[in-house]
């Protein structure tokens, strides 16, 4: 098959959503943890989360326009606080349940059962079933102008994992736990390791480590 760019833009509309959306890939499934400044407590899984740096430590996530109820954003917005959890492959019916659109009052923890876990300096709720826990504190909303969608940008404040999954040289062996991976906005997988490999440079090639 080959699409040029008026094909892509022929496509029925849910076809394209779909079709586009799965074909950026593999990427990490995270559940996102936020409370309102009344202590309503929120959880949505998200699939856009992106490393800005290592120093300092920032990490960013894509979220949809703010033209309908959006809780996460606006529980970030308004407290500067949020967690990011990541749930081992057994949970992903549970993960996905958290995107519908439920009443801002009530609490996805409750509705799909996953247990809220509240940690001493972190504003936000954590997945208590969550097998890597990451506190984030919010430092900007960058809005993209070409289709309206924020880039949501903080700093970790709080990295809880198993010291199992670490190697020596601080590389982070995320299938190790399991973790769930998916592609598009339904579909999940479980991660397989392959191998790491050297530094590549051009008068030598990669071997592995």
């Amino acid at each position: 098959m080959i699409l040029q760019k008026k094909e892509i833009e022929q496509l029925e509309s849910r076809y394209r959503a779909t079709f586009i959306n799965s074909l950026s890939g593999y990427r990490q499934a995270v559940l996102i943890g936020s409370k309102s400044l009344n202590g309503k407590s929120n959880v949505s899984i998200f699939s856009s989360l992106i490393h800005l740096g290592a120093n300092p430590a920032l990490w960013g996530f894509i979220c949809r326009p703010d033209t309908v109820q959006r809780d996460t954003l606006r529980n970030i917005l308004e407290t500067n606080s949020y967690t990011f959890n990541y749930v081992q492959t057994a949970d992903f019916e549970k993960a996905h349940q958290t995107s519908a659109k439920y009443e801002t009052d009530i609490s996805e923890f409750d509705a799909v059962g996953f247990t809220e876990q509240i940690i001493e300096s972190i504003h936000a709720p954590f997945v208590q079933e969550a097998v890597v826990k990451i506190g984030m504190q919010f430092l900007e909303k960058v809005e993209i102008k070409l289709n309206g969608t924020i880039l949501v940008i903080g700093s970790l404040e709080y990295i809880e994992l198993n010291e199992n999954c670490i190697s020596n040289d601080g590389f982070v062996g995320l299938e190790k736990e399991n973790i769930l991976g998916c592609v598009g906005l339904d579909a999940y997988y479980s991660p397989q390791f392959l191998g790491r490999l050297s530094y590549a440079k051009p008068e030598k090639w990669t071997t592995r480590i």
